[in-house]
């Protein structure tokens, strides 16, 4: 009888939820900005469906070990329904969103602690984690070992590559274990990092322009540099885009378009957005100047974009190693009771039609950091490359 009545309820809300026009669908012009809706219909849910959803709440609810409560049960079946769509999507929990809300995208964070090397443990331990911090409600303390970020086993890696793994957009999640068997903890990015383009001009006049994340202002800062060192006397451009997470796809776009005079610069294709083009302007700066793109398996998003625009064209010649292969537009859907759905709407193409979102962008020419190779020889090595590409 129970279960009955319960069906009856579910139904009801699904087939008024089916008749809602409560939120309004905005163009999403941007990878990783997430956009309120104001306008959705929800279509109805079979009735057969909701009863055996219904009858295994019933089993879960009578029988499992430890006693759980409605509410519960309910917020887990909602974060399995949205998380099993893809790795980006997820339910939000009224104080998630809240904090989500606060954050400015195109910015470069990380979490709210350090990692040093224990020579005696030879393990990355937490260091610097105030009591009143985000990671520490969760549990987490000074002097406890971190495992693996991301599933990457930090044991082997280096400063560098343990705070590339640290670091990236501004609200964005990682997952952190502490030991190999433990369930993974999330923790959100959320200790902005102040980012500039960063410039510096090898002996062999090839300039090496570091973008770590794209904002607003990018394209005016890579156009600025390279004028500030004369293009003209110049033997090429290197745009480094390693460990970059993304950022606004509008800087991406008109980072590109600095190098590019006509043509498609990124797609997107979406089942309830329609699909969208993003156009080349016409224009002849820096038309003549060599460019390269250096990207690793970090390289992600607006930072894929922008590559495969300068790649699909034959404008840029692509070295260092896979991308990421993060190709997605999100949207953030709010509910009544304050929580929130960030879910994909959309997903990047390249110029060539190619998707982006588990594939990655491959360079031209592959050439990975060696552990024993020093960044700066990396770096003028990468140079040469471009140099006597023709």
């Amino acid at each position: 009888m129970a279960q009955r009545t319960l069906v009856a309820i579910i139904t009801t809300c699904f087939m008024c939820l089916s008749l809602s026009t409560a939120w309004a669908k905005p163009t999403l012009k941007q990878p990783d900005v997430l956009t309120l809706d104001d306008e959705q219909s929800y279509a109805e849910v079979p009735v057969e469906a909701i009863q055996s959803f219904v009858q295994i709440y019933g089993i879960v609810k009578d029988n499992y070990v430890a006693e759980k409560n409605d509410e519960d049960l309910f917020q887990q079946a909602i974060k399995g329904l949205v998380s099993g769509l893809d790795h980006y999507s997820r339910y939000l929990s009224p104080e998630d969103y809240k904090q989500l809300l606060q954050y400015t995208e195109g910015e470069f964070a990380s979490v709210d602690f350090d990692l040093v090397f224990d020579p005696q443990l030879h393990q990355w331990v937490i260091h610097g984690l105030k009591p009143d911090a985000d990671s520490a409600k969760l549990g987490l303390k000074n002097g406890v070992i971190v495992f693996k970020i991301d599933d990457q086993e930090l044991k082997k890696l280096n400063h560098d590559q343990v705070r590339n793994l640290l670091s990236g957009a501004v609200g964005s999640t990682l997952n952190i274990q502490l030991t190999d068997k433990s369930v993974p903890i999330t923790i959100v990015r959320n200790k902005k990092i102040e980012t500039d383009v960063q410039a510096q001009l090898l002996n062999n006049q090839i300039l090496v322009i570091k973008v770590q994340v794209f904002q607003q202002d990018t394209a005016n800062e890579i156009k600025n540099l390279i004028e500030q060192y004369a293009s003209s006397r110049l033997k090429g451009v290197l745009i480094d885009l390693r460990n970059n997470p993304g950022g606004l796809l509008s800087a991406a776009v008109e980072s590109a378009d600095l190098f590019l005079n006509q043509g498609i610069i990124v797609s997107t294709k979406s089942r309830s957005e329609g699909d969208q083009q993003f156009q080349a302007l016409p224009g002849s700066e820096f038309q003549k100047l060599k460019v390269g793109v250096l990207i690793n398996n970090r390289s992600a998003s607006a930072a894929e974009v922008f590559t495969a625009a300068l790649k699909d064209h034959g404008r840029a010649w692509v070295m260092g190693d896979k991308s990421y292969g993060k190709g997605v537009v999100q949207k953030l859907f709010a509910l009544s009771n304050g929580s929130a759905l960030q879910m994909t709407v959309s997903h990047y193409y390249t110029p060539k039609g190619a998707m982006i979102e588990g594939v990655g962008i491959q360079p031209n020419q592959k050439y990975i950091l060696q552990p024993d190779m020093k960044e700066e020889a990396y770096i003028e090595y990468i140079a040469e490359l471009l140099i006597q590409h023709k």
